[in-house]
């Protein structure tokens, strides 16, 4: 750990502008707040300090990125599964054939890890953020291979 003498001196120091950074690259004043409270955590758990403040705001400007590709990814994958369409109208028992016929399909087609995301996120209901850390994988990971099980399900049913 991190003298908590020196920790507040970066404090103090960068604060301000890491916190200005992260606003402008992410726009919202509130995921900025999370970004650098995060930065510092881990620079708190470290053994030395950064050897300048320079790596504060790299640090701050990576971990943005990262952020922002996070979300993209997840507005994509949300993208690809409308709320409501023709399904969401049909009877229960129709709907429950369809799950049952979507379920069947992924415990058939799908290799590994595509089928045990799926269904930590639809039959354990966890988020990607869950399941990632579950499985040992990168969260952007985890997305890109549920969005590629979303697609080839909806390319699948869709021509059924």
């Amino acid at each position: 750990m991190l003298d908590q003498r020196i920790l507040e001196r970066l404090f103090r120091q960068n604060y301000s502008e890491m916190i200005h950074l992260a606003s402008v690259l992410l726009g919202n004043d509130e995921e900025a707040e999370d970004v650098v409270q995060d930065i510092f955590l881990r620079v708190a758990r470290s053994d030395m300090p950064p050897k300048d403040d320079r790596y504060l705001l790299t640090a701050v400007r990576n971990a943005c990125l990262n952020r922002i590709r996070q979300m993209q990814l997840h507005d994509r994958v949300k993208g690809l599964m409308p709320i409501e369409n023709e399904v969401d109208l049909q009877p229960i028992d129709k709907r429950l054939e369809r799950l049952d016929a979507i379920a069947a399909y992924v415990d058939e087609q799908f290799e590994e890890p595509h089928r045990s995301i799926f269904h930590l996120r639809f039959d354990e209901d966890l988020t990607v953020g869950e399941i990632a850390r579950r499985l040992g994988l990168n969260p952007n990971t985890a997305y890109k291979y549920l969005m590629q099980s979303i697609q080839q399900i909806r390319h699948h049913f869709d021509k059924h």
